[in-house]
């Protein structure tokens, strides 16, 4: 997933012995080849424990973001201080050179060693502890790396496996996966509407997204599909426009060997798009882990195959949420920036664009992420919420109900349905 925070460059000088290594050569005989650790899903985002090796040979533990759908490694500036890379900043550009007894970059995944790429920049972002607002994770887990080892991902159970290639035995069906080998990023083969596209796998994401053009031709040809206007819910992650984007319930999508049915997706803003072209091999779009909560995903990179193992068959509501666009504010909190319409009326009333959101139900959220923000605001529809908000200085409350967004999709009734739309203000 891109981060859109505002970041300094931290420049690595790792010398060409690193260059050299790869995580089976550099795996010692008596270490464990593979091991599984519990995982939280915070926002879509997988996040997880990590030890953080000292130049010393220390450890400090930290929570990290596995985050397959992003090629580009971020660390908190204090990580960085951690692994022993001096940091030097001119403006918003850092540079540094790990000192002498920096042989590489590495951190421990339940006792399994992983080495990080050594890459020209690490990104560390600015005005935030974590690498990204409204998450607690102080690294992420790039596709650079993973691509260097077995992964099972186990939404329905909440853990993750990793170790060396050939390490892991996989479950499910299976289907090959187009790797983009410059950047370990990944397409499944897919069909909507009869129609061949390549569509991402990012399972650091909880937003399904289609190019601008897909996403039109489809909401054109089905005006009954649920429509939304704004990012709330499991779409809410703090991006720029998110008050304006459009989301829309597709009623079938073929993704390699599956047939998954009333897809959320979201148009990817424009401004994105040359984004998606630059790093993968066509932007028809993506599905991420809000699409995929019921499987156990293995990705095999050595072979260029993922593999799909159902685990349950429960669909869980995605979007029965109170209405509100958050922006994560570093760690400083969360601004309500929009305000979801339903039924042609705002969903939240008298809340306006730029409050602060301060508690839920007399929970404060100050120290909160942002998937624990969603996780107070989502229930049944009709359930109250009461929310403390601040405007000026000032507090108030206002009760608020939560909606069922976004309903599902029915598509042998089309011609026979009015468009069921709703907006942010």
């Amino acid at each position: 997933m891109r981060f859109t925070a505002g970041l300094v460059f931290l420049f690595l000088v790792l010398g060409p012995t690193v260059l050299a290594q790869n995580a089976s050569q550099n795996a010692a005989k008596d270490a464990p080849q593979s091991a599984t650790v519990p995982m939280t899903l915070d926002q879509g985002r997988v996040v997880i424990d990590a030890d953080i090796l000292r130049p010393d040979g220390s450890t400090e533990r930290v929570r990290a973001w596995v985050d397959n759908g992003n090629p580009d490694l971020y660390m908190s500036r204090r990580v960085a201080g951690l692994m022993g890379l001096r940091v030097i900043c001119n403006g918003q550009l850092c540079s540094g050179t790990p000192p002498s007894q920096v042989a590489a970059l590495e951190i421990l995944i339940g006792g399994v060693k992983i080495f990080l790429n050594p890459m020209q920049e690490t990104k560390v972002p600015s005005g935030t502890s974590a690498v990204a607002p409204g998450t607690n994770a102080e690294i992420n887990i790039s596709s650079t790396v993973l691509r260097n080892y077995d992964v099972l991902i186990d939404f329905p159970d909440r853990k993750i496996t990793i170790g060396l290639p050939g390490s892991l035995k996989f479950n499910g069906v299976k289907s090959k996966m187009l790797l983009n080998a410059s950047n370990g990023l990944i397409q499944i083969p897919s069909k909507i509407e009869n129609k061949n596209y390549d569509l991402g796998l990012d399972l650091g994401s909880s937003i399904d997204f289609l190019s601008g053009e897909l996403f039109d031709r489809l909401s054109n040809a089905h005006p009954g599909w649920p429509h939304l206007t704004g990012a709330i819910g499991p779409f809410n992650t703090g991006e720029g426009d998110e008050p304006k984007w459009k989301l829309m319930r597709v009623d079938r999508v073929q993704y390699g060997p599956l047939f998954l049915t009333d897809i959320a997706v979201a148009e990817i803003p424009k401004g994105q798009m040359p984004f998606f072209g630059e790093r993968a091999t066509s932007a028809a779009g993506q599905l991420s882990s809000e699409a995929l909560l019921n499987y156990r995903i293995g990705l095999d990179y050595a072979h260029s195959t993922v593999y799909f193992d159902i685990g349950r068959t429960v669909k869980f509501p995605d979007f029965d949420v109170v209405g509100l666009v958050l922006r994560p504010e570093g760690d400083t909190g969360f601004t309500i920036v929009g305000v979801a319409d339903f039924d042609g009326k705002p969903s939240v009333p008298d809340v306006q664009e730029g409050d602060q959101l301060a508690a839920v139900d007399d929970t404060s959220i100050a120290n909160l992420t942002l998937g624990q923000v969603w996780s107070l605001l989502e229930g049944s529809p009709g359930q109250e919420r009461k929310l403390t908000v601040a405007r000026a200085d000032k507090q108030f409350t206002v009760v608020a109900k939560v909606q069922h967004f976004l309903g599902d999709t029915q598509p042998n009734d089309d011609a026979k349905r009015k468009p069921k739309k709703h907006s942010a203000q």
